[in-house]
């Protein structure tokens, strides 16, 4: 059962967290320096749940055991940048990406994201006039096999990571 889905909007980051005692409390407050994370988190959540409903009854339960997480972001492009560039190779960094994510997935999809045991991820330049929006591929592994080299990733054949995309041309790839 692989459970994939598109998020419509800007990726956000997971921010940093800052814990402050208030004047007469005794316990703290957390606080992420990302006000826009809760929003896109909702939204990768509701996608996720939406993709749910729509597979069989029988297979809506949260994943219990190794799970593969696979993870597209494509990010707003200047308008200045030319069109050959797609590698975002600016901050914020990739597993900021992946960790807020992985969040908006627990006790949704999965109970903990320390379930997750294989990773993909990228993260890209969104094409000319389209808009950001992240790809989600979530599945059950066992977390022993291998990757096999000449499958699929984020539905591109292997051979195109060697033109010039940012990507090695040993790139694990999913089936």
């Amino acid at each position: 059962m692989t459970l994939h889905f598109t998020v419509i909007g800007v990726p956000q980051q997971m921010g940093s967290k800052r814990a402050f005692v208030p004047k007469g409390w005794t316990r703290p407050i957390i606080t992420d320096t990302n006000r826009s994370l809760k929003s896109w988190q909702q939204l990768v959540s509701a996608a996720a749940q939406a993709a749910i409903l729509e597979r069989p009854e029988h297979e809506r339960d949260l994943l219990a055991d190794g799970v593969r997480l696979t993870v597209a972001f494509y990010l707003p492009r200047p308008k200045s940048l030319p069109a050959r560039v797609t590698a975002h190779t600016k901050a914020p960094d990739l597993d900021k990406f992946v960790r807020g994510v992985q969040d908006a997935l627990t006790q949704v999809v999965f109970r903990d994201d320390s379930q997750v045991v294989d990773l993909v991820a990228m993260k890209r330049y969104a094409a000319i006039d389209a808009a950001p929006h992240a790809e989600i591929w979530v599945e059950p592994t066992p977390g022993v096999a291998a990757l096999a080299r000449n499958q699929r990733v984020f539905g591109v054949q292997p051979s195109l990571f060697t033109r010039g995309l940012g990507a090695p041309s040993e790139v694990p790839c999913l089936d």
